[in-house]
């Protein structure tokens, strides 16, 4: 319908229509201009620089946004994989392990300076190799690490986390392999020597200055690793297969009334993650399980310390039961077949608390689609939250094991269709136990759902608590220190 102008002229609808669409376009072309200035400093800007420059509501989006980004701290090539090339140069690198025809101790193909060495077989020493395989896989290509769920990042500032690419395992193994008498001492204690020299370098950086450690990732993963400078590392994010070193009993605290109380200074649930051992004997197939005969297996030693002294108790309870197999033991050698077997034809392999809460023969029942059943009160276990160990492992109290008849007529009450489900339950989560990568020296991508990536993302669900305590600490005026609250958990 015409409409009159001012004038008393006629203005026609598309002439109408034309003069209207002027400022909408002038509108839209400037929010097309701000939309993309955005966008472009969005993807220019490291997530670091925004939490500095932006308010808290600004979120960073990139093709990595849920990957944890981990810049790998410079530390000598001695201090990592030239200790390997030390261990294999040695003609007997461990007094404590006889000959071992499976596992032969001398170097097994012919390496160069810069090449990446095995990880020993010494099931000793082999048990704690997660400090291998993470760094193997920080050191492999970015064009091989597709699957990987930790982005290496070159720069300390675009970086979650520091990873400290020390092999603290390996350097105190070392150590107790040769000259077992120095090890609690620091005079002529070589692994102390590397222990003070990888502190001193990491605590001069300008990246623990920034955060004090919080952000720094260790790998501790047997109870005696960086044993001479725990304290000094204590606000780092520490990888460690359980609490048990680490545990200490605070008799002024308890007054000499508690003595189950342990306070918490150095370790806690809030900032480290537990993470498996390497299991030492190899994954059977749900398609390859066979009937099995043997109610309840374990090898092991019989005699432990602290925790421990339960499986002692254990032992004489158990060894004369019918359908239980109680053998003393390690896994190596003719050893190594005996628990194949042993796990493998047992419905249940029993796993005591020793002198940890927890023992690489937790894992090794996993593989072998034998039914843990945990006796061990304080432990703590690998990627809870992500995994639920009651659907394929059976609980027991410390207390009711050792109540005569009770255990076994508990174990027996299992019907076969449930352990049937345990079993194909324990199927799914054999994978996420393997830090393997099936690589020469570990160099290629990983197995996107193994032990690697499941340990990333667990650090990566500690960031915002991290990240919290950095920033609480920054704020506070000198000479005011925030109080050890790790007791807590």
């Amino acid at each position: 319908m015409p409409i009159k102008n001012g004038g008393g002229g006629i203005l026609h609808p598309s002439t109408l229509k034309a003069l209207c669409s002027v400022p909408s376009l002038f509108l839209s072309l400037a929010l097309l201009t701000i939309l993309l200035s955005s966008l472009f400093f969005l993807r220019s800007t490291p997530l670091p620089l925004l939490l500095h420059s932006s308010s808290s509501s600004e979120i960073r989006r990139s093709p990595f946004a849920d990957r944890i980004r981990v810049h790998v701290a410079e530390l000598p090539r001695s201090l990592n994989y030239g200790l390997l090339e030390r261990y294999w140069s040695s003609p007997h690198p461990d007094s404590r392990v006889s000959a071992d025809p499976d596992h032969p101790s001398g170097p097994t193909h012919l390496r160069t300076p810069g090449d990446y060495p095995p990880y020993p077989e010494n099931p000793l020493i082999k048990q704690y190799s997660a400090e291998y395989w993470i760094l193997g896989d920080l050191e492999t290509p970015r064009e091989s690490r597709g699957g990987s769920f930790a982005e290496r990042v070159m720069r300390w500032e675009e970086a979650d986390v520091v990873f400290v690419p020390f092999f603290a395992t390996l350097s105190a193994e070392m150590q107790l392999g040769g000259d077992k008498g120095k090890f609690r001492k620091k005079e002529g204690n070589e692994d102390y020597a590397r222990q003070r020299e990888v502190v001193d370098l990491v605590k001069s950086s300008e990246a623990w200055r920034r955060s004090g450690g919080r952000d720094h990732v260790f790998v501790l993963t047997d109870p005696v690793a960086m044993w001479h400078v725990r304290n000094e590392i204590a606000p780092a994010i520490l990888l460690v297969v359980d609490f048990g070193g680490w545990y200490r009993l605070d008799s002024k605290s308890s007054n000499g009334s508690s003595p189950d109380m342990v306070h918490h200074t150095q370790v806690s649930l809030l900032k480290d993650v537990i993470v498996p051992y390497t299991h030492l004997l190899p994954r059977l197939h749900l398609s390859e399980n066979q009937k099995r005969q043997t109610l309840l297996y374990f090898k092991g030693a019989k005699h432990r310390h602290r925790g421990g002294a339960v499986r002692e108790k254990l032992w004489d309870l158990l060894v004369e039961v019918p359908g239980v197999i109680m053998e003393e033991g390690f896994p190596n050698a003719t050893g190594r077949e005996q628990s194949i077997r042993g796990m493998r034809t047992s419905e249940f392999c029993l796993h005591p608390a020793g002198d940890t809460p927890t023992s690489c023969r937790l894992f090794d029942a996993v593989q072998s689609l034998c039914i843990p059943v945990i006796v061990s009160d304080n432990i703590e276990l690998p990627f809870e939250g992500i995994l639920d160990y009651s659907d394929f492992s059976v609980f027991v109290a410390t207390a009711d094991a050792l109540r005569p008849n009770w255990f076994i007529n508990h174990l027996r009450s299992f019907s076969e269709e449930q352990k049937d489900r345990f079993r194909r339950n324990m199927a799914k989560v054999q994978l996420n136990f393997e830090y393997d990568s099936g690589h020469q020296g570990g160099i290629g991508p990983i197995p996107p759902d193994g032990a690697v990536n499941y340990i990333w993302k667990k650090v990566h669900q500690k960031l915002p608590m991290i990240k919290e305590a950095i920033i609480r600490e920054r704020r506070k005026p000198p000479g005011v220190s925030i109080p050890l609250r790790c007791h807590c958990t």
